[in-house]
C-alpha cells in the first residue's frame, strides 16, 4: 500500500513539474524560470548576508534545519513602472526540479527580506502552493542541487484567481516581469 501511495506522489510531482515547465515555455522562457522575449529584462542585484551565490546552501534553511527561508536582499535602478515584487525559489538536481517557494504581491518599495520571511510575508503579499502542495518555502532536502533564489520586479499585481495553479501564477509573474535577478546556492552544507 505505501509503496502504491509513493508511486501516485511521485507521478503528481511530476506533473506538476512539467505544467510549470509548460507554463514558462507558453511564455518565451527557455529555462524553468528565463527570460522574457517579449522585452527588455533590466538585472537586479540580489544578495544575502547568509548565502553566496555558487556556494552551498546553508544547512539551517534546507529541510534539515529550523529556520525557514533565508534573508535576501536586491537593488536596481528605480524604475517608474514597477507595481511590485515576487520571488520564486526553485531547485534542479539529478533527479528532479520544484518549485520551493513562490511569494508575489510585495510592495514595490521593499528592498529586502528578513529570515523566515514565509511565516511573516510583508502585508498585502501572497504566497502560492508549491510543488510539494505546501503552500510558504517548503525547505529544499536533495543534494547534490541547484538552489536559485529569484527575485522579480513586475510592471502589476499578480491576481490569482480562486484554486489558481503553480503554473498559473508562475505564468501571470514571467508576463509582467520588467527586471529580474539570482542569487543560486549549489547543493546544501
Amino acid at each position: 500500500m505505501g509503496l502504491c501511495n509513493t508511486a501516485t506522489r511521485l507521478r503528481r510531482i511530476t506533473v506538476t513539474v512539467t505544467a510549470v515547465a509548460a507554463a514558462f515555455a507558453l511564455t518565451g522562457c527557455g529555462s524553468l524560470i528565463g527570460r522574457s522575449q517579449a522585452k527588455d529584462i533590466a538585472e537586479i542585484n540580489v544578495s544575502s548576508p547568509e548565502l553566496r551565490d555558487g556556494k552551498p546552501l546553508p544547512r539551517q534553511y534546507s529541510c534539515q534545519g529550523g529556520q525557514g527561508s533565508p534573508p535576501l536582499r536586491w537593488s536596481s535602478q528605480p524604475q517608474s513602472e514597477a507595481k511590485s515584487i515576487a520571488i520564486v525559489v526553485d531547485s534542479h538536481t539529478s533527479s528532479d526540479a520544484a518549485v520551493h517557494w513562490v511569494l508575489y504581491n510585495i510592495p514595490a518599495t521593499t528592498t529586502e527580506l528578513g529570515p523566515n520571511a514565509a511565516e511573516d510575508p510583508p502585508e498585502g503579499s501572497g504566497q502560492a502552493k508549491v510543488t510539494s502542495g505546501k503552500t510558504g518555502y517548503d525547505p529544499p532536502c536533495r543534494t547534490p542541487g541547484s538552489y536559485r533564489f529569484t527575485v522579480y520586479t513586475l510592471n502589476g499585481k499578480v491576481d490569482p484567481a480562486a484554486g489558481s495553479t503553480l503554473p498559473e501564477i508562475l505564468k501571470q509573474i514571467a508576463d509582467q516581469t520588467i527586471a529580474r535577478g539570482r542569487l543560486t546556492a549549489v547543493d546544501i552544507e
